[in-house]
């Protein structure tokens, strides 16, 4: 997995964006942007389930509207997340952070997965009533694995 990862970060696109200011600030921005856009829209359904934001919009209304801004954050996140990690690929393998992160979005996405595949079909029943304890603890899950993924990716910035 090293050597693989030596390869990445010594190919053209990995030395051109290691290399250029400019080209790893674009991404770099980009990325966090779409950070914000996901981490954003995601923390907004998770308060909504957990009952601390947005009571009075239906938890479907509130998903319906902003899961196409998170899928776009999302997208934005991997478009510009891959190149930045084959720009320092070595620094990455050794770095804890990075795996953190990585068991985290990992983590947040199989919650989003069960969440979305049980407790969240049925939400036509619940959808202006009581938010079930399931879907509360799913919506704590996601804000601490989130929280969680963006700390552990700034904390890569300060590894050596």
């Amino acid at each position: 997995m090293l050597k693989l990862c030596e390869w990445l970060q010594n190919s053209a696109l990995g030395t051109v964006l290691r290399e250029s200011s400019l080209w790893f600030a674009v991404l770099e921005s980009l990325h966090t942007l779409g950070i914000v856009l996901m981490a954003g829209t995601i923390a907004a359904v998770d308060l909504r389930l957990v009952g601390i934001a947005l009571r009075r919009e239906p938890v479907s209304s509130v998903a319906r509207q902003l899961l196409p801004w998170t899928w776009a954050g999302f997208a934005l996140m991997v478009a510009t997340g891959g190149p930045l990690a084959v720009s320092e690929a070595v620094k990455l393998y050794s770095s804890p952070s990075f795996r953190i992160k990585v068991l985290l979005m990992a983590l947040a996405g199989a919650n989003a997965l069960v969440f979305h595949r049980t407790i969240y079909r049925s939400v036509i029943q619940w959808d202006v009533a009581a938010t079930p304890w399931r879907a509360r603890l799913a919506g704590i899950v996601s804000l601490l694995c989130w929280i969680g993924v963006i700390a552990a990716g700034r904390a890569v910035g300060y590894e050596e």
